[in-house]
Formats: structure tokens, C-alpha cells, sequence
């Protein structure tokens, strides 16, 4: 039931993040652990997630990482989301510096230096995704605890709409409610769990 009212919380609405030339923040983060991998010192074995955060709208949009987190597996993905005419703004990560001019303006923040918000620019920091993954984090942690990897984007779906539709957004309960009832519209909301696999002699 959990899972079907998360599908009902899943945004259709499309669009492009950064429409008409505003800024997107793009992070990634990891959590849990991929199934059969053994646990490594680094985050290999973690399953990895990526949030864009629409500075205009307020609004999060996030997607489970399929692979390893290579500029070639993320391209892709903001291309799909991301206006050509958005102004990116990301971390020091390498896979973001190459970029190059597939967006607008694309200007980054040096946490290994210890900076969060540049200086030259004050546009230019990712405090609001990092904002949205303590919520999510300690959400996951404190109160679901696991989730397998095949229901990560489940997840996913129902804390990008609590982000989307928070009360500094002007949104409350009341509203909020009717949009995740309204969100089971022309929907399936069955669900069949995988079928474990057939033992073999």
C-alpha cells in the first residue's frame, strides 16, 4: 500500500528544469547498498541517486543512478530534465567539469577547499540540494531504515513531492493531500512484488 500511494506521488508534470534561463542545482549522494556487492572502503557498493533542485519553482526532481557515476551515465539524464538554457550550478566533482557547453553557464562550488557558497558569486552553492538530502537521509534512515534497490525510485518519488510541496512553498496539508489523491488518476495502483526465483537441483 505504501509503495501504491508513492506511485500516486510520482510527478507527471514534466517540463524542463530551467526554463527560461533560471538556475538548477545537480548533486548526487549514496545510500544503502547495491544487492550481492560486497561493502568497499569508497561508495561502490552504495546505490547512488541524483537530485536537481529548480530554484525558480522550488520544486525536486531526483533519479536512481544506473552503473557508476561517469559523466557518460549523468548526461544523459540532464538532458532529459535540464534546459539548455538553465545556469547549472554544482560541487568540485570531476564528472561535472566536463560539461563543457551543453547548458547555459555551468559554475561550481570547492567544498574540498571548504567553500559552500563562492565567493565572487553568491548564486553559486548547492545548499539547497544538500538541504533536501538531510531530509532524505534521515528520513531513510530513522524511519524506513532499508530499501531494496528495486524500490529506490519509489522513495525517491515520495520525498521529491513532500520537497515540492512543502509549506515554504505555500503549500499545506490540506492541498497536499488532495494532490497525492489526485495523483491516482488514470494510474495503476496494483502492485505484484518480483516472483522469487524458481529453485534449482
Amino acid at each position: 500500500m505504501a509503495h501504491r500511494i508513492r506511485e500516486a506521488m510520482k510527478s507527471d508534470t514534466g517540463g524542463m528544469f530551467g526554463s527560461g534561463g533560471g538556475e538548477v542545482e545537480v548533486d548526487e549522494t549514496f545510500i544503502g547498498r547495491k544487492a550481492g556487492e560486497p561493502i568497499y572502503h569508497g561508495h561502490e557498493h552504495k546505490m547512488a541517486v541524483m537530485t536537481l533542485i529548480d530554484r525558480d519553482s522550488g520544486a525536486a526532481r531526483s533519479m536512481v543512478i544506473p552503473g557508476r557515476l561517469r559523466l557518460d551515465t549523468l548526461k544523459p539524464m540532464l538532458d532529459a530534465n535540464i534546459a539548455k538554457e538553465a545556469r547549472i550550478r554544482t560541487d568540485e566533482a570531476r564528472h561535472y567539469m566536463k560539461l563543457g557547453n551543453t547548458f547555459a553557464e555551468h559554475k561550481s562550488v570547492n567544498h574540498s577547499a571548504g567553500e559552500y557558497v563562492s565567493r565572487e558569486d553568491r548564486s553559486v552553492h548547492t545548499n539547497r540540494v544538500e538541504g533536501y538530502y538531510s531530509v532524505f537521509k534521515r528520513g531513510m534512515r530513522g524511519v524506513y531504515q532499508h530499501c531494496a534497490e528495486h524500490h529506490l525510485h519509489r522513495y525517491m518519488h515520495e520525498f521529491d513531492f513532500r520537497y515540492s510541496n512543502r509549506s515554504a512553498l505555500g503549500i499545506e496539508d490540506n492541498e497536499r493531500a488532495e494532490k497525492a489523491v489526485k495523483g491516482t488518476v488514470g494510474r495503476r495502483l496494483t502492485y505484484h512484488p518480483p516472483r522469487a526465483k524458481a529453485a534449482t537441483a
